[in-house]
Parts: structure tokens; sequence; C-alpha cells
């Protein structure tokens, strides 16, 4: 589990933790599943912006409607990094992935949203 920060606030002692909650809960591959909720988050504003519903959703991104709405209650686990990307880009969006060196010995991952 990564050192949290202690703060006082009004008297209460509260830990801040990182961009990345699963990291904070000490969680293997946390890079990973921060990647892919970020990718679920932007699934769901996209099928809202859309005004589709999980079967209109399912149809445009080629999955079932069970699957969107285990993706949209957060049960991501089984279902790769590509198959979310392309849940993206077939209703419509562009994902972009962009390489650069790292100032850090080891690098990390990350989804950035316009």
């Amino acid at each position: 589990m990564r050192r949290m920060k202690k703060e006082v606030i009004g008297g209460v002692e509260v830990l801040r933790g990182s961009d990345n909650v699963f990291a904070d809960l000490g969680l293997p591959n946390a890079d990973k599943l921060k990647v892919k909720s970020d990718l679920v988050i932007e699934i769901i504003r996209a099928i809202r912006r859309l005004g589709l519903t999980q079967e209109a959703a399912a149809q445009r991104m080629g999955l079932t409607q069970p699957k969107v709405s285990s993706i949209v209650r957060g049960d991501f686990a089984n279902v790769s990094e590509r198959k979310l990307m392309d849940c993206l880009t077939r209703p419509g969006y562009d994902v972009e992935i962009a390489v650069r060196p790292s100032r850090r010995q080891t690098g990390r991952l990350s989804v950035a949203v316009n």
C-alpha cells in the first residue's frame, strides 16, 4: 500500500491518497486497473452523451447488453484495455495513445481526456 499523507482538516484527521485508488489500496496491476476504470468512465459518459440505451450501446460497441451492463457496473476485470478502447471508437470517439520518455526509471500508464 502506498504511503498516504495525513492532514488535519477542521479537527478531523484525513488521509490524502494519490490519483490512483487502486495503488493506494495496494492492489497488483494498479496502473492497469486505473487505465481500465478511466476508459469505463468515458464509455459511460459516451453512452449518456449519445442518449443510448444499454441495448443500443451494445449494438454500436459490438457487445451484448449484459456485457455492457457489467462494464457500467464496474465489472471489467475480464475485459481488455483494447476492447474498452474499441467500445469508445465504435460510437465515434477517437482514442489516442501517446508514448514519450519518462522522467522516472519506470514509466506509467494513464488516460488523458479532452
